[in-house]
């Protein structure tokens, strides 16, 4: 059977600094038509950041959408025509202060499939040098280090809800297990 749906029509009703939104007209695999409400988004990185002594380099910050402090790998959008791999090193030192030499790829997640085109690109490292933070004017966020085998713990006990989080951690985890990291 012919899953794919068909863009007829869009509409924007919102351009943002950084996300549209917007609703399509689709011709759906047996004729006939639909919306599908759609936000647009410039997509991410983020990294799971391990130091020599098996710790995790989390971030702590306050996120608006869920009026609450949020313990996470760090993360952060791509600029227009940013490389991916590019950002995630910037976003890594600015985020936590250290730098790696080598990044393991983790794989590309689709955060929420049903609404956004969003697509996140995940990377594992071992940091080898702290050259200090410098976050952006408008990011408040503070360094945390979790031992590996307790961030899986935390990501088995539901304590870490991010989802880019959980993929991080528990791919990073297996990745050491299998000494590859």
């Amino acid at each position: 059977m012919e899953l794919k749906e068909t863009k007829v029509e869009s509409t924007y009703y919102y351009k943002g600094k950084i996300i549209n939104m917007k609703v399509d007209d689709v011709r759906l695999p047996d004729g006939q038509m639909a919306k599908r409400e759609e936000v647009e988004h410039p997509g991410g990185c983020a990294i799971a950041a391990l130091t020599p002594e098996n710790e995790l380099l989390l971030v702590r910050q306050f996120r608006y959408a869920y009026q609450e402090e949020i313990l996470e790998i760090p993360a952060g959008k791509l600029e227009k025509g940013e490389d991916p791999f590019a950002a995630m090193k910037r976003e890594l030192e600015e985020e936590t202060g250290c730098v790696s030499n080598t990044f393991i790829y983790l794989g590309t997640c689709y955060p929420t499939p049903g609404y956004t085109n969003e697509l996140l690109r995940i990377w594992a490292c071992r940091v080898t040098t702290n050259i200090g933070q410098h976050l952006d004017a408008d990011e408040f966020l503070e360094v945390e280090r979790i031992p590996l085998d307790k961030a899986v713990e935390m990501v088995m006990n539901n304590e870490l809800p991010d989802a880019k989080t959980q993929i991080g951690i528990l791919k990073t985890a297996n990745l050491v297990r299998e000494g590859k990291l």
